[in-house]
């Protein structure tokens, strides 16, 4: 602010040294000089209030955001995992957004195909094995989530006419059942070592041009 005040005066001064713009030049000296010292008192610019952020969420909806039950107990963020497997697969669904209006034409029935992509990253491979997963029982798991939506209308497999099955809502569902066949499956196998530690992410294909995704902690 010091040196925009620096050359502002310099400016100033050029302009009351012409005879027929001394009045100008003062006055626009005067004014500029005290907006200057204004925006500099209140830590801002001429563009906007500098350091400016928009509100952000309270901590426990970005957890809630991210899979956790808004106390804090899921990170906010992914943490560094080098490895990952990736399984695809696909749906095939019908569903409404009962005649909601801001969903326009596609508040009616209408189908859907979707490339479904499950990313499971761990810290470090199985000491044994060298993998993230077993392949097959990764595999295994997404194609089960997978039936209870695979040719089906999820306006009846919802049954709630307030729930939108938008491409972000179905990732964060297929995450949660992924989550949970982890779950089932390491009580079968309690005493052994986990399946999978480690995050997960899903990913929704429309299309080549729009996805959506939802990730979050294994356990």
């Amino acid at each position: 602010c010091i040196l925009s005040i620096k050359a502002l005066s310099h400016r100033g001064l050029l302009l009351i040294g012409n005879a027929k713009c001394k009045m100008i030049g003062a006055q626009y000296l005067i004014h500029v000089i005290s907006l200057m010292a204004l925006l500099c008192s209140a830590n801002a610019s001429i563009f906007g209030v500098a350091n400016a952020r928009p509100k952000c969420f309270p901590s426990s909806l970005i957890s809630q955001l991210r899979g956790g039950d808004g106390d804090g107990d899921a990170p906010t963020s992914r943490p560094y995992l080098p490895y990952t497997l990736a399984i695809r697969d696909s749906i095939m669904i019908a569903h409404s957004f009962h005649n909601n209006p801001n969903f326009g034409p596609a508040g009616g029935l209408h189908g859907a195909t979707y490339t479904v992509d499950v990313e499971f990253a761990s810290k470090e491979l199985h000491p044994e094995c060298k993998w993230v997963i077993d392949i097959g029982a990764a595999s295994e798991m997404v194609a089960d989530v997978l039936k209870q939506f695979n040719y089906k209308n999820l306006d009846d497999v919802f049954g709630d006419e307030e729930v939108m099955t938008t491409t972000e809502f179905m990732c964060k569902a297929v995450f949660d059942g992924i989550v949970k066949k982890l779950k089932e499956k390491q009580m079968i196998n309690e005493g052994d070592e986990k399946l999978f530690e480690g995050w997960i992410k899903v990913t929704l294909w429309e299309s080549h041009k729009a996805w959506a995704s939802f990730e979050g902690p294994a356990s």
